[in-house]
């Protein structure tokens, strides 16, 4: 197991070290694949057969989203059924406690299990675990859980707890609160008025699947320890552990929260108690602010940086990477956390642009996969798909020597070798959406370039490592929180010592006059 207070002199390089701490180099594959059943499906985010099922989002903007309405009943059964009606869990741990969190985890192939190693040795002696948004690809089925979830997790020992994302959405949270809240389905509504929005919508709505009892039960049986059961109040909660309040809100399938939720918020929010958000949609993702609407007024943000309700931290997922962002707010510091990098397809890095949003500085932010290597891995895939591999190629040399000219940045890792950067290299960085500096021309500019990087990323089963995942560690103490995000690639080096790709250490309390963190 990683000590977690090992000297900084003893631990495993990271990417920002040398090109083998980020993966790169015929370093002999993890031993990750011997968890995996031995078929996989491949699941590919440019099949029909995977898109159609997972339009219930699309529905929403278009006639309404009812997910507010979904929520408020099953959140009504679950009280009825007795959960605490604050949907607060009131844990007995220590005043010194460790906890996980990694998001976005549920495509059940190779990128998901290759995690799961270094997650067991980082996590072994934490009391619970976060799964922050999108439990389950495509759609949340039930059916889904047993080698998405109860498989690759049934050694971790202690409890496990998750906020949806809008994939476990996409069947009405069945399967969701099912396994995480013990819930039945909810009994059917009457059927709305012909031609309106509503019946419109339900005309064309993807339905939850039937569940295969005997298949939920048996794979059930593989997460049955005492120790790693927990019954959580709904899709969101607030847990009291030590020190802390960790909230989890449910962003649903638009990224927004419902005026009940948000009401719900503005009560566990208030006091003095140090506070951790945990959410579906982050708030401060690829260098631009999303502060997340609250239904009749607000925003989350708006809560999270109001001094009286003590937010420390807000971690989000849904974005398939690692961002940091100390945001300076009333004196204090508030990090701003992405951390979707626990299983599924990677989203880039290399198209984030430099960074300048609320006085954060490309100094301040930092990232996982680093940029370079965000844009090396991508031209591999397309030299691959195109099969143009000579062209497209970029080593991640030539990757991380573009990315620092076109942002005007020192590269986050010297380069191993001297670099002459030609025309193809430029050409290749513009083709696949590398980012420039705010006011400088692009000359290969390309206005669907997010569909290259994000909407039409490869499906994590048809490339090999170094996968780029990662997840985190939150040691908790009276005076701090101590937050590490560390790295999973799929080779061997990584998994049996995860090297740590960020740290920070976030006071709980603070002096007059001075700034978190500082």
């Amino acid at each position: 197991m990683v000590d977690s207070s090992r000297a900084d002199s003893v631990r495993a390089h990271s990417s920002r070290d040398t090109p083998e701490g980020a993966g790169w180099g015929a370093e002999d594959p993890g031993t990750y694949r011997e968890l995996m059943p031995s078929r996989v499906e491949k699941l590919s985010w440019i099949n029909p057969r995977t898109l159609w099922p997972a339009r219930n989002g699309i529905l929403a903007s278009w006639f309404g989203d009812p997910t507010g309405r979904t929520r408020s009943r099953w959140a009504e059964q679950r009280t009825a059924a007795g959960a605490p009606a604050d949907k607060v869990v009131r844990r007995s741990d220590p005043d010194r406690f460790s906890f996980m969190v990694i998001g976005d985890t549920g495509e059940g192939d190779a990128p998901q299990y290759a995690v799961v190693p270094g997650f067991l040795t980082v996590g072994q002696d934490t009391a619970f675990t976060v799964l922050a948004s999108d439990v389950i690809y495509p759609v949340g089925a039930t059916d889904d859980y047993n080698t998405k979830f109860f498989r690759p997790y049934q050694d971790y020992p202690a409890p496990i707890y998750a906020i949806p994302g809008n994939h476990d959405w996409y069947e009405d949270l069945n399967g969701f609160m099912r396994v995480f809240c013990d819930a039945p389905p909810l009994p059917a509504e009457p059927a709305p008025r012909p031609l309106t929005r509503a019946w419109l919508r339900g005309l064309l709505w993807h339905r939850p699947s039937p569940v295969d009892e005997q298949r939920l039960a048996e794979a059930s049986k593989l997460r049955s320890v005492p120790a790693q059961q927990a019954v959580q109040p709904g899709p969101y909660w607030a847990i009291d552990a030590g020190p802390v309040r960790i909230i989890g809100i449910d962003t649903g399938l638009l990224g927004t929260l419902d005026a009940e939720q948000g009401r719900w918020l503005k009560e566990v929010s208030a006091g003095p108690v140090p506070k951790i958000l945990v959410t579906g949609s982050p708030l401060y993702v690829d260098g631009e602010h999303h502060p997340c609407p609250i239904e009749g007024g607000g925003t989350v943000d708006d809560l999270v940086r109001d001094p009286e309700r003590n937010f420390v931290a807000a971690i989000g997922g849904d974005i398939h990477n690692y961002q940091r962002y100390p945001v300076d707010v009333h004196g204090r510091r508030i990090q701003y956390v992405v951390s979707g990098g626990g299983g599924a397809f990677m989203h880039a890095t290399h198209t984030i642009k430099r960074v300048s949003v609320a006085d954060v500085t490309e100094d301040d932010f930092r990232c996982y996969p680093l940029r370079g290597d965000s844009l090396a891995f991508y031209s591999r895939v397309y030299g691959r798909r195109l099969h143009l591999r000579r062209f497209f190629t970029l080593s991640e040399a030539e990757a991380t020597a573009v990315i620092a000219e076109r942002l005007g940045i020192r590269p986050a890792r010297a380069p191993g070798e001297d670099v002459r950067l030609t025309w193809r290299i430029r050409l290749v960085a513009g083709l696949l959406g590398a980012a420039r500096r705010p006011g400088r021309t692009r000359r290969f500019r390309l206005p669907v370039r997010k569909a290259y990087t994000q909407l039409f990323s490869p499906s994590s089963a048809t490339y090999s490592p170094p996968f780029f995942k990662s997840f985190l560690r939150l040691d908790v103490s009276p005076e701090a929180v101590r937050l590490r995000c560390f790295s999973a690639t799929g080779k061997l080096g990584q998994e049996l010592d995860p090297p740590v790709e960020d740290e920070v250490t976030i006071p709980l309390t603070r002096s007059p006059g001075t700034i978190d963190g500082v």
